[in-house]
């Protein structure tokens, strides 16, 4: 059954997936991305973090400033594209709780009150670590890398996030399943029959 979203009856939304460097921010964004294009919300946009640098904010660094600079460019798209109807969702680890919030009120503009979700993707730093296939953190902890958040730079968590994800008590579906039912409970997509 392919599900019915007209871009003229329904709003943008941008869900914000934030957290540490591995605690699965891509790895759910990408399973709930690719979940509501299954259910026919073709127009579903995903901003990954690491692309975005690429592509958006290359040449930027892991300075306070490049960083804010960073989540605010990553911020000022997700607030067009909730303004002309878009779904999107960004996976970036925006370490700061102002910049998030400055992020919020611009997307909120654009899109309405409860526009802008947070998802807060809460593993911690050991955890993290353990997961962490590229040595990064291991090279964090030893020095070799500055400015590594959670490690020698901060990482402030939300304070009242509208959704967390355990992802080291919960497994990638279970995490991709409980955005898609907030989603449908505050009435953002259509729930599946049966």
């Amino acid at each position: 059954m392919e599900l019915e979203y007209n871009v003229n009856d329904k709003k943008g939304f941008c869900l914000w997936f934030t957290g540490l460097s591995g605690a699965g921010k891509s790895t759910v964004s990408d399973a709930v991305h690719h979940t509501m294009q299954k259910r026919g919300i073709a127009n579903v946009e995903l901003l990954d973090g690491d692309e975005v640098r690429t592509h958006l904010t290359k040449g930027l660094g892991f300075s306070r400033e490049d960083r804010d600079t960073n989540v605010l460019r990553i911020g000022w798209v997700c607030q067009l594209l909730v303004k002309h109807g878009v779904p999107v969702m960004t996976a970036a680890i925006s370490p700061y709780k102002d910049t998030r919030n400055k992020v919020r009120t611009m997307v909120e503009q654009a899109g309405g009150k409860g526009s802008f979700i947070e998802v807060f993707v809460n593993a911690s730093v050991e955890e993290c670590a353990r997961r962490d296939v590229k040595g990064l953190y291991a090279k964090a902890m030893a020095g070799e890398i500055p400015q590594f958040t959670g490690v020698s730079d901060p990482y402030e968590a939300p304070d009242l996030p509208e959704i967390e994800l355990r992802t080291a008590k919960e497994s990638e579906k279970e995490s991709a399943v409980r955005v898609i039912r907030y989603l449908e409970e505050h009435d953002f997509v259509t729930p599946e029959e049966g």
